[in-house]
Order: C-alpha cells, then structure tokens, then sequence
C-alpha cells in the first residue's frame, strides 16, 4: 500500500529527511517513532502528497505521489497534527463538507456511518467550536476516513488530549486496522506499543531501527542494562561519574535511581560496584532489566546529529 524508496527532503542546505525506505503492508498500523525534530511530519506530508520530495519514490497504491498526485490524494485519510477545522460548523456540516469535495457518492449514508463509527451521532449538530480537544480530534479521524481510503495517514493523533480521550482516541486508530494501511505517528511510546504491529524509528532523517517492538527490543540483546540506586552525592554528580565508566553507553534517571545500559552483553555489576564504591557512594539496589522499547528508542536516538 505504501512504498518509499531512497525518499529526501532538503531545505537549502539543510537535509530533513535523508534516503528513507520503508513499506507499509494491508492490515499493518505501523508507528513513525522520533524525537521532536526527527523528520517524521516532513515526511508524512510528503506521503500525503502536501510537500514534493527532493530526491527518492513514493507510491500509494501503486500511483505515484508526484506524478499521479490526485489518484493518490483519492485513496490516503489525513489528519495532520493540528485539526483543520471551522468552528461555525456543526459537526455533521463539516465531515459532510468533507464528504462532498472528496466525491463520496451517496453522502448522507456515508457521513452518518463515519459520525456513527467515532461516537459523533448524538453531537452532528453541535457547533464544532464547542468541542473538546479529544473530540475535535475523533473528527479529524472521521473527516479522513468519510471518503473510505484504503490508506490513513496520522501525524500525532493523541497530542494534547487528557488520559481518558488518550484511550478513546487509541481505541479508534486501532479499529481501522482491518482493510486499511495506517502509518501513524507519535512520540509517546507506551501508545506506540499499544496501538502498532511495527515501529520504525527515525532520528536525524535517517531510519535508526525497525520492527516489532519485541525484536527492537531483542536488537539490545548484545547489551546490558543495570538498574542501580546510589547515594552519597547529588543526582547529577552521580550520573556524570556513572557515564564516565568503560564500556557504559547510555545513563537514564529512572524512579530512585538510574538505569545503565552497557556496549556488550558481559556482567558489568562487579565493575561497577567497584567503581561507584571507590568514588565514595553507596550502592542501596543493583539489578539487571530487560529492555523495552523506551529504553530501544533512547538508545537509538541518543547520538548527536553528524
């Protein structure tokens, strides 16, 4: 459904998106993963056809993205991350808008279905301005799918919405599953683990890590990761001590104390008892985790721009 092969973008000299590949299967929701800045809405607007690649392809159904760009504005849903919405419209009046300049045939049907389908039946008359932030965004939801897409594209569909919408929201993206290709981006990770088949990490423009959370999780594997509570200093002169020692890549603060992920698999807690020891500290708690997807994306993301 989706294909992108060697994608760049540049703006003057500097280059956003850097030789990016990637597919997205039917009946795959796959999360664009990033920190802030990493490319991942330049890259997304690209798929949807609003900004023209520099260099590399994309197809959407087999139509390309720059040479048949309205067969493919036909077949993707988006909804970017900030909601285009007209608040002196009702709810209704708006995805019908929707509905009629994407050429939905029998309009009625299908806007009562899409209100219906995102919980918006018993608002169609309330005036857009009148919603909520959780609200607004299920109808960015209903304004992309009113045309019936085979794709759905997602720019940070849960940004800015309390816990309870959160898990509205996640629970609409995950029902478009069946029957579409939905790329959807976030850098929440825990909703990223919830909600997609597979994760692509960019950072820096470039792709950094690829699949299901379990296997990013398994790429770690060659590494350790040791959770340890110290005392006998303050928090940010113990965390410069502890990247200072041999072989550690990657220090996090994390509940009382910090979790240290090492550059092999090799038990480094006698070392590293010895060493916090000799410093002067006190080692209250010192154990191996395992890693999880927080800790594959901190990893990946953590090297400076080149």
């Amino acid at each position: 459904m989706i294909e992108v092969e060697n994608l760049v973008k540049r703006y003057g000299n500097m280059t956003a998106v850097k030789g990016i590949n990637f597919r997205v299967e039917p009946g795959e929701i796959v999360g664009l993963l990033g920190p802030n800045g990493a490319g991942k809405t330049t890259t997304m607007r690209m798929l949807t056809g609003f900004m023209p690649p520099t260099e590399g392809t994309i197809q959407i159904c087999g139509f390309d993205v720059v040479e048949d760009s309205m067969s493919v504005r036909q077949r993707v849903g988006y909804m970017p991350e900030r909601v285009p919405v007209y608040p002196d419209m009702t709810v209704e009046g708006y995805v019908t808008f929707w509905a009629k300049l994407r050429g939905v045939r029998d309009v009625r049907a299908r806007v009562h279905a899409v209100l219906e389908q995102f919980q918006l039946l018993d608002r169609r008359k309330q005036l857009v301005r009148f919603l909520s932030k959780g609200l607004r965004q299920r109808l960015g939801l209903a304004q992309a799918l009113v045309h019936q897409p085979p794709v759905i594209i997602l720019d940070e569909p849960t940004i800015g919405i309390d816990p309870r919408q959160v898990i509205e929201v996640r629970d609409a993206v995950r029902s478009l599953r069946e029957g579409h290709a939905v790329l959807f981006s976030s850098h929440i990770l825990s909703e990223v683990e919830q909600v997609c088949d597979r994760v692509i990490i960019i950072n820096h423009g470039q792709i950094v890590g690829e699949g299901t959370p379990e296997t990013l999780s398994r790429q770690l594997a060659g590494r350790q990761q040791v959770f340890v509570v110290v005392e006998g200093g303050s928090d940010a002169r113990i965390s410069a001590f502890l990247r200072k020692i041999p072989d550690v890549v990657h220090v996090r603060a994390m509940d009382d104390g910090f979790l240290i992920t090492t550059k092999s698999d090799v038990d480094l807690r006698p070392t590293l008892s010895r060493l916090i020891t000799q410093e002067g500290f006190t080692i209250v708690e010192m154990r191996a985790v395992d890693a999880s997807l927080e800790d594959v994306f901190l990893t990946l993301t953590e090297t400076k721009q080149p």
